[in-house]
């Protein structure tokens, strides 16, 4: 058994893409993967094989998003608040089944002027509604023009104006990185609103290897700041996906 000294999470959306969705469960297994967190998959797949599956694998899942669809979410579309609550109402039933602790609420793509009212309002319906910890990310406008919730800034912002504990950031370094001066700076000023962590390249968003962003001396900063929890590998593989899994040789434990 490959022992690392991180709970490293692979993210279902962006490894192994090429198989079906359940068959990256098993592969995620084989390869040594402690945890798995999800896209929007679950809501397109049967409960009761999904829950059979994750059983057999004993693989946590430690997070899942909202259905996602052609404005990655739609918590800030006002237009769409009926779609918004059925979706939200999916993924609590979804999470609660399969012991997901944590859900990812997706703004969506929007510049309309009510965007950051109605996201207030559909997370906070969220928040009522569950019992999860409910995950905003910031996502760079690089990787996804439009997007509206855009910065950490904002997040804290909205986080500060909600004020509650089950709201946390989802912090993607990539994204984060893009949008702001200095990674480690931004996590310390928010680290006590962090409630997951994704990693990848700045180089083209593959692989964690060492380059601008180091994670062999990032990781253990944010540990040591505080975080806990799992580090989401959402990265796009530059070949197939088992080929590319040596960046974790640097986090390997001495098991002598």
């Amino acid at each position: 058994m490959m022992n690392f000294a991180h709970n490293f999470s692979a993210n279902t959306g962006y490894l192994w893409k090429e198989l079906s969705f359940l068959d990256r469960l098993a592969i995620a297994k084989k390869y040594g993967f402690e945890s798995l967190e999800f896209h929007d998959e679950p809501h397109y797949e049967n409960l009761t094989e999904l829950q059979l599956i994750l059983s057999k694998h004993e693989l946590p899942v430690n997070g899942m998003n909202v259905r996602m669809g052609e404005t990655f979410g739609c918590a800030s579309l006002s237009q769409y608040n009926e779609k918004y609550v059925n979706d939200i109402n999916d993924a609590v039933e979804i999470a609660t089944a399969l012991n997901i602790p944590a859900i990812h609420v997706m703004s969506g793509i929007t510049n309309a002027d009510d965007a950051n009212e109605t996201f207030i309002s559909s997370l906070n319906y969220a928040l009522e509604n569950s019992t999860q910890i409910i995950l905003i990310e910031p996502v760079c406008n690089e990787q996804l023009p439009g997007y509206f919730l855009k910065t950490i800034e904002q997040a804290a912002g909205i986080l500060k104006t909600i004020n509650h504990p089950r709201l946390k950031i989802l912090f993607d370094c990539y994204h984060v990185y893009k949008e702001s001066e200095n990674l480690m700076d931004a996590f310390a000023k928010h680290v006590s609103n962090i409630g997951h962590i994704q990693i990848s390249a700045a180089e083209n968003r593959a692989e964690p290897h060492p380059g601008i962003l180091n994670y062999s001396k990032i990781l253990p900063q944010m540990e040591a700041l505080g975080y806990k929890g799992a580090f989401g590998c959402e990265y796009r593989p530059q070949a197939a996906t088992e080929d590319g899994l040596a960046w974790r040789d640097n986090f390997r434990r001495d098991t002598r």
